[in-house]
């Protein structure tokens, strides 16, 4: 949920379901004794269904294979990439220009010209086109090559984070565009202008790159980059200590394991990434307003950060942090039990012989699911249902894959993460939006606010910062009076690394984490360290 849409990340967790453990998978990439100096092996839990750029892959940057016309660098602020510049935008925000950097070529030699740009924009934009996150650009009314080294956008609306959206990678018109886009071999054997190729993927085992000679930024010093697919956290955790791995993201709980080794460096990676609870319009119990109020107040969110996070994190309200410039002050929910009875019991739902509550023949219980193999997913399950307990609401947990889950989102309550820096609209409007209800996995709850509805369209159609700001504290207050969802926790991340490399960094992080984020988002602007030994992050 994505900037990233529900949808797209959670297609990224369900390849991520077929990652094999170590007892089941070979060393990727040897152990560290036998590993060349210039090459780096990373632990990630989940791996992507395609690695084109045209069904979501890399849509906000950092994807290493491909290029965007913009990038982001570690403060998220915008920067060229494929543009030798931010673009020249008209005074009624309709029109964004960009200047193509020459003498760029695709890893397999072809010159890089605007018809890539082109190509790449019109292809996600064609409803034929099985692309997750089109809604991202719906502002774009035509996209248009002048010459070969100008593009010209041309948008329906103002839409204020539109340059954001020019950090997709470009996909090359000779080679994707003469194969089908949704099937054909460019989705897992992708050609780019990025730092890396790739030149291998076991799917559920490894990625394995090399870098890239003709990169028109220069080759990376790094020059092969593994990421080895582990699921299981302990696994990756006994991997990394082993040497097997050089670096890893681990829970809170297995990286304070490597706080004082000296010989490896921890970074914590603020994030927008939160778990949720969806509560499905279409059912009895969790489309009831007073249940859905009640459970807002019920759920002690704080005592998940404490115990599920370890700390690592803070208590989630919607979707925007308590420390994003976007939330809306005064939105935070107090943990009040004995309030979620009060409205429990004012709106009819009275305690039965066994403490759960009925109203009118209809018992307030229902399903949660997670998904299978996802222990923080588990945690934060047990714990909301254990909090909803006593209020008098029985939530029964249950587990399966996204195959099994999917088709019971209308009905039945799902444990889901989400989340996307960079702007508002890019994770709310998926998130929120009617029109998407039933959109696979966007806006999974089902929600219907006609408010929040205006209000996300007032939000993406103005460049006005404070009209904008008032949307969405608008869209957030709606959230409080019928919480279509209740959010629990933003997880920080956390990944331990190897001191073998200087320049490394992490950036504040979507959901969506694995290739593209953690500390090696830069990994081609590392150089070798002298002298191993680095400073606790």
């Amino acid at each position: 949920m994505t900037a990233r849409s529900i949808r797209g990340t959670v297609a990224a967790a369900l390849a991520g379901t077929l990652a094999l453990t170590a007892a089941a998978c070979a060393n990727p990439g040897g152990s560290a004794a036998d590993r060349p100096k210039d090459s780096v092996v990373v632990g990630i839990a989940y791996e992507p269904e395609s690695l084109s750029p045209l069904l979501g892959y890399g849509k906000d940057g950092n994807s290493k294979i491909f290029d965007g016309l913009l990038a982001l660098d570690a403060d998220m602020n915008l920067k060229p990439a494929l543009a030798t510049a931010l673009p020249r935008v008209s005074a009624d925000g309709l029109t964004y220009t960009y200047t193509l950097r020459k003498g760029v070529t695709f890893s397999d030699g072809a010159p890089f010209t605007a018809r890539d740009v082109v190509f790449t924009y019109r292809t996600v934009l064609d409803p034929k086109t099985n692309n997750p996150s089109r809604t991202e650009l719906d502002a774009v009314k035509d996209v248009r090559a002048v010459g070969d080294h100008t593009v010209v956008f041309t948008l329906k609306y103002p839409y204020a984070p539109f340059a954001h959206r020019t950090v997709l990678g470009i996909a090359p018109a000779h080679i994707a565009g003469t194969q089908d886009v949704n099937t054909g071999p460019f989705t897992t054997k992708p050609v780019g202008t990025g730092p890396y190729v790739l030149t291998g993927w076991s799917k559920g085992e490894k990625l394995s790159f090399a870098a890239n000679p003709r990169h028109w930024a220069g080759a990376p010093a790094v020059k092969k980059l593994t990421m080895a697919v582990v699921k299981d956290d302990d696994v990756r955790a006994t991997r990394l200590r082993s040497g097997d791995l050089d670096g890893a993201i681990l829970p809170p709980n297995l990286a304070k394991g490597f706080a004082k080794d000296p010989r490896r460096t921890t970074y914590k990676a603020t994030t927008y990434d939160y778990r949720t609870v969806t509560l499905p319009t279409h059912h009895k119990v969790t489309g009831d307003l007073a249940v859905r109020r009640a459970l807002d107040l019920a759920v002690d969110r704080r005592a998940m950060v404490d115990t599920l996070l370890e700390g690592a994190g803070k208590p989630a309200y919607g979707p925007v942090p308590t420390d994003s410039e976007w939330f809306a002050k005064g939105t935070e929910r107090p943990h009040d039990l004995a309030a979620a009875k009060q409205i429990l019991d004012r709106a009819g739902w009275k305690p039965g012989p066994d403490g759960i509550r009925v109203r009118a023949g209809v018992r307030a219980a229902f399903p949660l699911w997670y998904l299978t193999g996802d222990k923080l997913r588990q945690d934060h399950a047990l714990a909301y249902a254990s909090d909803a307990k006593k209020a008098g609401i029985e939530i029964t947990t249950r587990s399966g894959t996204w195959e099994v889950i999917e088709p019971r989102m209308k009905h039945d309550a799902v444990l889901a993460g989400g989340g996307a820096p960079g702007d508002p609209d890019f994770d709310q409007y998926p998130l929120l939006t009617s029109s998407l209800a039933g959109d696979g996995f966007n806006n999974m709850a089902w929600y219907d606010n006609p408010v929040v509805d205006k209000a996300l369209a007032d939000g993406r159609r103005t460049n006005d910062p404070v009209k904008r700001k008032a949307a969405y504290d608008t869209v957030q207050r709606e959230l409080v009076k019928n919480p279509g969802y209740t959010f629990l926790t933003h997880i920080d991340h956390l990944y331990v690394l190897n001191d073998d490399w200087t320049g490394v960094t992490t950036q504040i992080e979507p959901h969506d984490h694995g290739l593209a984020s953690g500390p090696w988002w830069n990994v081609e602007d590392w150089t070798p360290r002298s002298t191993p030994g680095g400073t606790k992050k």
